[in-house]
């Protein structure tokens, strides 16, 4: 799922886990060729219907992404980096 935070000028790239997995490292490089010469800022975001779902792919989630929950709605995980929830910027 695509989308568009106007505010912030942000592309929000949400992946079901149950569609397709979740953001690891390989996805991660796949999207960003893939946005490469867009002008929003990136987002990276697995969503996972249960934390037991979760626990199965937590190894694999790619750094410098977001985890949401379904189970837990109103929380995120932050996988490190400089910034929570938003893009980072190469340079």
């Amino acid at each position: 799922m695509v989308i568009y935070f106007t505010e912030k000028n942000w592309l929000l790239l949400i992946e079901s886990v149950t569609s397709h997995g979740p953001v690891d490292a390989k996805r991660y490089d796949e999207l960003s060729k893939l946005f490469k010469d867009c002008t929003a800022g990136l987002v990276f975001i697995s969503a996972f219907p249960t934390r037991k779902v979760f626990i199965k792919y937590q190894e694999v989630i790619a750094w410098e992404t977001e985890v949401w929950i379904a189970d837990a709605p109103t929380h995120m995980i932050h996988f490190n980096g400089s910034r929570f929830l938003g893009p980072y910027f190469e340079g």
